[in-house]
């Protein structure tokens, strides 16, 4: 099931005597945890009802065996077990590792009352080199019938979860900063968070948020100035995209990245040109169904890229950032020189 089926269970109904919570989303782990806890323990039992196991440091078997003894000092208790991929057989199963399997799928049929036991896997995610191993950590859990996934967040997901939570912030923040807040750390829901309440401590209520804030405060938003010196070509704003290179350069950037950006700009920028888009919405739905998700705010740089370079402009200029990118790589007398070239050749 999903966090979100779990919760809304959770709190229709007594939780599951047993769970297994696998996947890599820390944020909503840690929502569901605190849920849980509210849920099974009261008050009154919650500063003795709440143990933490660690399978890299004991086994299967011991912790069922605590589980099932009585506690002399909470009438309900959840035992919460991390590192849950740590009691996987190695090679053969062993006979002591096919027991503990075994001892895990009796207690499932039969489990202590009063007691809710978690076992919670992070380690592997559910694609990619990862999708072999979080199959067998499924597959040894199998006995367990209640299990939560919690995967990464799309770039949708998390820029709306950005966009909820800065309104329940009460941050002034617009639809360019928070997809580039999304961007700038990598849709992680936790750090998303995190920021979020930074720049609520730093800006309060009473201005909005601008991109500068972020490339300020945000861990690897630097790279903002990257996407406006891109966005200020594909204007074709000679004097924003000077400053830009300017910030850049003076930051140490590796310049081959930001036209590996602009080149797609443009590509993207080629291809609604040749479609015959005109408004943003046109070029999102095309890209959408051609299997391209972008945002409204970088359809919105696609088409002005496409009105500042009308047809064989386009063109040169796809032509332009592929001679600065060899040139950047070849010997040069200056990195500097070569994009400043490159920013009037674009901006004439």
């Amino acid at each position: 099931m999903s966090p979100e089926q779990f919760l809304q269970r959770i709190r229709k109904s007594r939780p599951a005597p047993v769970y297994l919570f696998i996947g890599p989303e820390l944020y909503q782990l840690g929502i569901c945890r605190h849920a849980l806890i509210e849920r099974a323990l009261p008050p009154e039992d919650r500063d003795h009802g709440l143990e933490r196991r660690d399978l890299a440091d004991t086994t299967l078997a011991a912790i069922l065996d605590d589980v099932c003894s009585l506690s002399l000092f909470a009438a309900n208790r959840v035992i919460w077990v991390s590192s849950a991929e740590a009691a996987l057989p190695r090679g053969r199963a062993s006979a002591e590792e096919s027991a503990e399997a075994a001892g895990l799928d009796e207690y499932v049929r039969h489990a202590a009352p009063g007691t809710v036991l978690v076992l919670e896997s992070t380690r592997y995610d559910f694609e990619g080199e990862d999708r072999g191993k979080i199959e067998r950590v499924q597959k040894f859990y199998s006995s367990i019938p209640e299990v939560v996934e919690f995967r990464p967040y799309t770039l949708e997901a998390a820029r709306a979860l950005a966009q909820d939570l800065s309104r329940e912030a009460g941050l002034q923040m617009g639809l360019s900063e928070i997809g580039l807040l999304v961007d700038s750390l990598g849709a992680d829901a936790g750090r998303i968070a995190s920021e979020i309440e930074k720049l609520r401590l730093y800006a309060g209520a009473d201005r909005k948020i601008t991109a500068e804030d972020i490339a300020r405060l945000v861990p690897n938003a630097q790279a903002s100035n990257i996407f406006a010196l891109v966005a200020a070509l594909g204007r074709g704003d000679r004097k924003r995209s000077l400053a830009s290179l300017d910030t850049l350069l003076r930051e140490g950037e590796y310049l081959p990245l930001a036209l590996t950006f602009l080149a797609t700009q443009f590509r993207l920028a080629m291809v609604a040109h040749e479609a015959g888009l005109r408004t943003a919405q046109q070029i999102q739905t095309h890209f959408t169904k051609q299997g391209i998700r972008i945002w409204r705010d970088r359809a919105e740089q696609v088409g002005q890229t496409v009105a500042a370079f009308p047809g064989e402009k386009l063109g040169q200029a796809i032509e332009s950032v592929f001679r600065a990118d060899r040139a950047l790589r070849d010997t040069r007398p200056d990195d500097r020189v070569v994009m400043e070239e490159l920013v009037f050749s674009l901006t004439r």
